[in-house]
């Protein structure tokens, strides 16, 4: 009898197993999701940021260029006649462009201290803020994408408050720090570590 005892059911061995694997894949599952989300940006945009990142002016403006087409798709869905699914469609470009502004506002806090000139591209930036404010006030109100709308809104205010800061800081720079011949024709190019 203690023989048969210490027998184990190889059913329920590998069933235990089984329910073991699929809890330790259940906890993987939401980190591979959150490292898997869609970008905002297209790859073909993706990669005109790539290149332009040795100039960090060209590459704000190339920021400002993508929040400026996520506007006019915005737009231009309520300009045509309406068709089915413009709600979503208008929730998912003020998503993108959400995306897209928090990653410019991330690249301007970058810069900021590393001294990159930005003083030619930072008044685009803040003229465009206004424009996109404008841009994303001007669909009627929905349920669909109020709370996205919103979330837009305080983005460009926020990316506003952090170019009009930058601005200050880079005119006080600049003005103890002028740039010599050199860094002027160079467009004033970052060094990046190898």
């Amino acid at each position: 009898m203690s023989a048969i005892g210490t027998v184990r059911n190889p059913t329920r061995i590998t069933l235990s197993l089984l329910l073991s694997s699929v809890a330790a894949l259940a906890l993987l599952v939401p980190s591979l999701h959150a490292q898997i989300r869609e970008s905002a940006l297209s790859d073909a945009e993706v990669e005109q940021i790539r290149d332009a990142r040795y100039v960090p002016a060209d590459c704000v403006l190339l920021f400002v260029k993508f929040l400026d087409l996520r506007t006019k798709e915005i737009q231009d869905l309520y300009a045509k006649p309406r068709r089915p699914g413009r709600e979503q469609d208008t929730h998912d470009l003020l998503v993108q462009f959400t995306s897209i502004a928090d990653e410019l506002a991330d690249n301007l806090d970058d810069y900021g201290p590393r001294h990159a000139d930005l003083r030619k591209a930072l008044p685009k930036v803040l003229e465009a803020t206004d424009r996109w404010s404008s841009a994303l006030k001007s669909p009627p109100d929905h349920e669909t994408y109020s709370v996205a709308r919103k979330i837009a809104l305080e983005s460009v205010r926020d990316l506003h408050d952090s170019a009009m800061e930058l601005t200050g800081e880079q005119a006080a720079w600049f003005k103890a720090h002028p740039p010599t011949k050199e860094q002027k024709q160079q467009n004033g190019p970052i060094d990046i570590p190898r």
